[in-house]
């Protein structure tokens, strides 16, 4: 496989660079959109050996890490209906997520709406559902491998509304002031640049347009002992995310109103079904984000 030369110059820090950490989440997911893997998490925090860090035999448990997992028990913990799952089609749920921002986005119909990191498309396809036939979905990924995928899934499917787009969340392959809403799934933690996802996701949301994310956020406890610079638990969903505090902060900067980020009651319940490892419950939460561009 060819990869895709990220757009960013190397961002050489004291943790490491840019380039290294999406090359990583890139070849990670890409493996998983072509079915080159499944993966299970027994991540220790500072175990930089790559054994037991989200890798092993996924058929001996029903975890994922942002990585592939069950379907239907993982699913159902993330709070989607599972009598809405008929319409998704066969292939599209990787057991990716870390809960359910179709819950969160009040979504209409006739909207324009954006995935961020669309995978297999799952949420796509359920919010397809939503916005109905007058209605828009655009998911963007980075990896060809996934793209084909959820490609193949809308067309096996008959979902006319839905599209797929390659590029990076940091550079936005959408007109500007296009979309009426935002949504994405454990994936923002995996970006190295998210001060430039959040300014991407005001300049392509229309006016007054609106955030619906659910992801993995640090506790203060977590932000001490997780180490970025660990490839294997950043592209695993683990050390590459920010507090709350820091997300608040970032999405206050590029200019969002009404912001709200907060873990979800049931954050422990999820964080237990994605990773083994029961040290990560006091590391991670599984937060709900929401926020508005001003009108």
């Amino acid at each position: 496989m060819t990869r895709e030369t990220s757009t960013d110059t190397d961002t050489r820090t004291d943790r490491g660079t840019e380039a290294e950490k999406r090359d990583a989440v890139r070849d990670r997911y890409g493996a998983i959109g072509a079915g080159e893997t499944e993966t299970r998490t027994e991540t220790t925090p500072g175990d930089s050996s790559g054994e037991g860090d989200c890798s092993g035999d996924s058929s001996e448990s029903e975890t994922s890490c942002c990585g592939g997992g069950a379907e239907s028990s993982h699913t159902e913990t993330l709070g989607y209906d599972p009598q809405r799952l008929d319409i998704v089609p066969e292939g599209a749920n990787l057991g990716l997520g870390c809960g359910n921002p179709t819950a969160i986005a009040e979504l209409e119909s006739g909207e324009t709406v954006l995935d961020l990191g669309s995978g297999g498309g799952f949420d796509c396809f359920l919010a397809a559902e939503e916005v109905g036939p007058d209605g828009q979905i655009i998911g963007v990924d980075m990896t060809p491998e996934m793209l084909e995928r959820a490609r193949q899934n809308a067309g096996r499917s008959g979902f006319e509304n839905v599209g797929f787009r390659l590029g990076e969340i940091e550079h936005l392959p959408v007109a500007d002031e296009s979309v009426d809403a935002i949504m994405s799934n454990c994936v923002v933690n995996l970006s190295p640049a998210k001060e430039r996802v959040f300014e991407e996701a005001s300049r392509v949301l229309k006016p007054g347009g609106r955030l619906a994310i659910s992801d993995i956020a640090l506790t203060e406890q977590g932000s001490q002992e997780l180490d970025d610079t660990d490839l294997e638990q950043y592209a695993a969903c683990v050390s590459g995310a920010a507090t709350i505090a820091q997300l608040e902060s970032l999405l206050e900067e590029a200019g969002f109103e009404s912001v709200s980020v907060r873990p979800k009651a049931e954050s422990e319940s999820i964080i237990r079904v994605m990773y083994d490892d029961p040290h990560l419950q006091d590391l991670l939460y599984s937060a709900r984000i929401s926020a508005r561009k001003p009108q």
